[in-house]
């Protein structure tokens, strides 16, 4: 049976030029786009929405009345399927590595606003927070629900369909384009874009959600791709390490940066743990020559806004910029 896809986001995303932050990082001004995956509508937007369009379309077909996933406990993706839920008709549970009361806000909000259920793992890793979803999900059919488990970050070859639609939605839109620069967590969203667009035209930018996200990118990616799963080796795959900092969530100097740099020239607000890495990987591939002027360019635009008022480092960093510019009122 083919794989069915349901309709949760307004597609194709609009792709907007930024003149001014290409200016501003070295390249010519036509040469920099942005392609605006926040605004695919559905609980706030971001990438997740295309991935969630199969991932909730095959729960459905199977007769789920439940989604349970993982994730940081402001994880956009655990967001985003809460309102996938919701849309649907169905509950949402969320495993989360952390304890009650980690936070108050950002995306944690929005999962209790739109009704998610959350429970807490403790602090555990990646594979322990894995088999506690499982327990969850097994838990839930013993109880007489139907669950369906969601991937961590929702990443897997079928949701990674969502990204192989975004690339034939590029190539209409941006003629010769060169590059494409995208925040890497899952793997599923790079590993679309590799197998529409080609491993030589998507530069990901590591967050460090993943240990082995190479491996990931490529497993998601070779059954999608035009030449056979053993044409595609990881070494062939551009993958940008240097913006990871202390790990996952940690905010950096180059992402603090970035962020006054976009917010600056173009209005355009980025989140601490994704989009604010990418455009850091952005501005030192332009650097290095990874990316030169005269090349087309486009950045995805993965959402996660609510992600920045979740973050209290960004938050303080922001906080000191309004009082860095503030202003005597007049006499």
């Amino acid at each position: 049976m083919a794989p069915r896809r349901i309709s949760l986001g307004t597609f194709p995303t609009p792709v907007e030029p930024l003149p001014r932050l290409a200016a501003a990082v070295g390249l010519q001004p036509d040469d920099l786009w942005i392609k605006r995956d926040d605004l695919t509508g559905l609980g706030g937007g971001g990438n997740k929405i295309r991935k969630l369009e199969w991932t909730v379309g095959a729960a459905l077909a199977e007769g789920a009345d439940t989604l349970v996933t993982t994730g940081a406990p402001q994880s956009n993706h655990a967001r985003l399927t809460a309102a996938a839920a919701a849309r649907s008709g169905l509950d949402a549970v969320l495993v989360f590595p952390a304890f009650p009361g980690t936070s108050h806000s950002g995306n944690l909000v929005l999962d209790g606003l739109m009704g998610a259920h959350v429970v807490w793992a403790g602090n555990v890793d990646a594979s322990h927070l894995a088999r506690e979803a499982a327990a969850v999900t097994e838990q839930l059919r013993r109880q007489g629900k139907r669950p369906a488990l969601i991937p961590f970050g929702g990443s897997s070859t079928l949701a990674a369909r969502g990204y192989l639609r975004c690339a034939e939605e590029l190539k209409a839109q941006v003629p010769h384009l060169r590059h494409t620069v995208v925040a890497l967590g899952s793997g599923g969203t790079m590993a679309g874009l590799v197998a529409g667009l080609g491993a030589h035209r998507v530069l990901g930018v590591d967050t460090g959600a993943l240990a082995e996200v190479a491996a990931a990118v490529r497993e998601f990616a070779a059954p999608l791709s035009p030449t056979s799963a053993t044409d595609l080796t990881a070494d062939m795959l551009r993958i940008c390490h240097d913006h990871i900092g202390e790990g996952y969530g940690a905010f950096t100097d180059e992402v603090a940066a970035a962020l006054s740099l976009a917010a600056r020239t173009e209005g355009l607000i980025l989140d601490p743990t994704y989009t604010g890495r990418a455009m850091a990987g952005l501005v030192s591939a332009v650097r290095s020559a990874d990316i030169k002027p005269g090349e087309k360019t486009v950045f995805i635009h993965t959402g996660g806004l609510p992600g920045l008022f979740g973050h209290p480092d960004a938050v303080r960093f922001a906080e000191e910029r309004v009082t860095a510019h503030q202003r005597p009122a007049s006499p």
